[in-house]
């Protein structure tokens, strides 16, 4: 009978270093920014969103986080909505986890890096599928700034600043704003297809408590998920960049991920190993979009949060 019991955990572990070898093996083909070279159909009964909304915190694992009286509101959505109780980041630092969640590649191991990638990645295919996108970065100095940290605005926390897309385009690049633009587009009915969410080191628990980083979604997230335009239509992503910097289980630690939308089944906890690459493949396949960056190509669904699956 222990043999049979660990079967599960042997398929899990197994599923992780056939998706870690498929993530090098898509770096290792590098540049050229093409889509991957191998990808999943989407599944049948995807649904699709009007508005999906992604928010990054910071720099805490799973235990940390869900289940805190700390973080009453983000315990509150997991409750309600949906949670993924096996989701792991990819990788520490920070960085290569905003670029996962971005390119589907790790890209780069140093926060202070500084170059281009070329890489395919999420504005790519938004763009060329006629969908919008903004990233609203926390005290960024400026619209469009693609500069050196101003803190509490961290450059490596905002991975759009990287992409060659971006940095080649300045109407793609004015798709950077300032954080305090979010609530006029939502008090407007203006959100674009995909919101990038970045609060700032006091806000996202990386300098901040987790007691702070919880006002702060109460405060700016509370209100998305009451409006109209959500409800009817929007898909919301809470997830953590990294765990602990001693969790470094599947490379970056288990973090928290949390699930909201109307779509979702209610106090549904997944036990499916996700990675960030699963999350920008949901980002896109909500979106309409059936060409996945990266290992976002082979990553699993996450169709599973949502009901009728």
């Amino acid at each position: 009978m222990k043999q049979l019991s660990t079967v599960p955990l042997l398929r899990t572990h197994i599923l992780s270093i056939i998706l870690f070898l498929v993530v090098v093996v898509l770096e290792g083909c590098g540049g050229g920014g093409g889509p991957s070279p191998v990808q999943t159909p989407v599944p049948a009964g995807q649904p699709t969103f009007s508005h999906v909304v992604l928010v990054v915190e910071e720099n805490h694992s799973y235990g940390e986080v869900i289940g805190n009286s700390s973080m009453p509101y983000l315990n509150s959505l997991a409750s309600q909505y949906g949670v993924a109780a096996q989701y792991f980041a990819n990788a520490h630092p920070s960085l290569p986890n905003y670029l996962m969640l971005t390119t589907g590649l790790t890209e780069s191991f140093d926060d202070n890096f500084s170059g281009t990638i070329s890489d395919d990645n999420v504005v790519r295919e938004l763009v060329n599928a006629g969908k919008t996108w903004k990233a609203y970065q926390e005290s960024i100095p400026s619209a469009g700034y693609l500069g050196l940290d101003a803190p509490p605005y961290l450059r490596h926390h905002n991975p759009f600043s990287y992409l060659s897309d971006v940095q080649s385009d300045a109407s793609q690049g004015a798709n950077i704003v300032p954080f305090t633009q979010f609530a006029s587009d939502l008090a407007n009915n203006a959100l674009p297809q995909f919101s990038f969410v970045t609060p700032n080191l006091n806000d996202d628990a990386h300098d901040g408590s987790l007691a702070s980083a919880d006002a702060w979604l109460q405060a700016n997230i509370a209100p998305l998920i009451a409006s109209p335009s959500f409800q009817s239509g929007g898909l919301l992503i809470i997830t953590f960049d990294e765990g602990d910097a001693s969790d470094v289980e599947h490379g970056g630690g288990k973090v928290a991920t949390v699930i909201v939308s109307s779509k979702s089944k209610p106090g549904f906890q997944s036990q499916t190993l996700y990675q960030h690459q699963s999350t920008l493949r949901l980002v896109l396949a909500a979106s309409g979009v059936t060409k996945f960056p990266g290992g976002a190509g082979l990553a699993p669904d996450m169709t599973e949060f949502f009901s009728g699956h």
